[in-house]
């Protein structure tokens, strides 16, 4: 059995554990692949998880954080002990480093700090200022930056004498700064070994070069990486210092994550992931705080029904199209949501163009809706053998399909305009407006023609 096909095993594990077996420890670890790494520690409790990081090197124990998603990340860091999650926190790039200390406990990130060394403590706590979504959020401190009378042969220098400290740097370019660290240029590696040693660097560098404020936002930092292929960008403050470097992978992780969370709201998750392994009461709130909200939207929609029951006492079968013409319709909203939402993530729509938007829709509700209105209407007719009953069922979903998608497209701009989240709300404002019409076009059409139908 190979690598990508083994398995954790519970006992072995466990005995490892229990031997306290360092070296039987990590290289167990390491023979497994990734996905069961994250397995296997998602079923260990806390006590078993703090003794195996505890067998390992805080080296291989930083590149196991690193391998997992930001959530179990931060779960298995406040159940370790905080001087062994500092040690691990400290071989952490400084955006990751950033990232998990804002997503641990405050009481739990002050006690890793503290056990930090100062250095890069301070470095962390710098960076958790800056929103997550922000050039200072997503920036990494860890670059090589000279002073403009610095010669090539003291940056060689330097280099050689920290190599150790430097091997861990993503070093794509050197920058050069002022007395005051503002940023004066770049330099590529490659001019940079080709140069006299006797050269200054600011003889060498590329003038004004591009960089991003470090209050930039993701969806503007996302289109500048698009639209250029720049694998890195040095990051500076409102002064024009250099602040450190924002590398590509950072900016398309983040988009990543941003989509990740948006889908788990639209679901009715909130706040970011939801693992099996946290606490019970965590897991239950999160749901809890949606689906609390969707009981009375639901109450609302049902009224519909209540205030029409006397139609639907006469006509039963009615009940039968009810929920195909609800949950048809709600389908076709949500791809309305989606596409609204992923367009605002990118920036491709502004919330002000409902104009724009509303027509986009109306064409595809239009044709959508008439193509399912038909297919229903012609079931609804051949099961009751009655055209009448098919034209009812039929011109309800073709409206209300018209209504969902319109709802769907202009709610999230609606709601990202008065600065709601619209991948959280949308979805409970659309059931809760497409069940209230949906019930109402059948029960409306039902009852101008009751006759025909009973």
């Amino acid at each position: 059995m190979n690598s990508k096909e083994r398995e954790f095993d519970r006992e072995k594990i466990g005995s490892i554990i229990r031997a306290k077996d360092v070296q039987g420890a990590e290289l167990y670890l390491k023979e497994l692949p990734l996905s069961e790494r994250a397995r296997l520690l998602s079923r260990l409790n806390e006590a078993d998880r703090e003794q195996l990081f505890g067998l390992l090197d805080a080296e291989f124990s930083a590149e196991i954080i690193q391998s997992l998603g930001e959530a179990q990340s931060i779960e298995i860091l406040e159940s370790v002990d905080a001087d062994l999650a500092a040690r691990v926190i400290d071989l952490v790039p400084s955006d990751d480093q950033a990232d998990l200390l804002s997503g641990v406990d405050h009481e739990v990130a002050e006690q890793i700090l503290a056990a930090m060394s100062p250095e890069e403590a301070v470095d962390a706590r710098e960076l958790m200022k800056y929103p997550w979504d922000t050039a200072g959020g997503m920036m990494v401190t860890e670059y090589l930056a000279y002073r403009e009378t610095t010669t090539v042969r003291d940056v060689a220098d330097d280099m050689r004498s920290n190599r150790d400290r430097y091997a861990n740097f993503d070093i794509q370019y050197v920058y050069v700064i002022d007395a005051e660290d503002r940023l004066l240029g770049v330099l590529r590696l490659r001019d940079l070994v080709l140069a006299r040693q006797d050269e200054r660097v600011v003889t060498l560098m590329i003038r004004n070069p591009v960089s991003v404020i470090v209050t930039a936002g993701l969806h503007d930092l996302y289109q500048l990486f698009a639209n250029h292929s720049f694998l890195g960008l040095p990051v500076i403050g409102h002064r024009g210092e250099l602040l450190g470097v924002l590398e590509r992978s950072a900016v398309e992780e983040s988009m990543s994550e941003e989509a990740t969370e948006n889908y788990l709201k639209v679901a009715g998750l909130q706040g970011n992931e939801e693992l099996r392994s946290m606490a019970l009461f965590t897991r239950s709130r999160r749901r809890l705080s949606w689906l609390s909200i969707n009981i009375v939207l639901n109450v609302i929609a049902a009224s519909v029904i209540a205030v029409n029951q006397d139609v639907l006492a006469k006509v039963t079968v009615l009940a039968v199209f009810l929920p195909i013409i609800s949950d048809m319709s709600g389908c076709s909203g949500n791809q309305a949501i989606g596409v609204s939402v992923r367009e605002l993530t990118l920036g491709l729509v502004k919330p002000k163009e409902l104009r724009r938007v509303f027509f986009k829709e109306l064409g595809v509700g239009l044709m959508n809706g008439f193509f399912l209105g038909l297919l229903v209407a012609a079931a609804g007719a051949i099961w009751q053998s009655n055209l009448w009953f098919g034209a009812v069922v039929g011109v309800a979903l073709m409206l209300n399909t018209v209504v969902a998608v319109l709802i769907g497209g202009l709610v999230p701009l609606i709601l990202k305009r008065f600065n709601m989240d619209p991948a959280l709300a949308s979805g409970p404002i659309l059931t809760t407006i497409t069940d209230m019409c949906g019930f109402f076009f059948v029960l409306f059409f039902a009852s101008q023609i009751l006759e025909k139908l009973v």
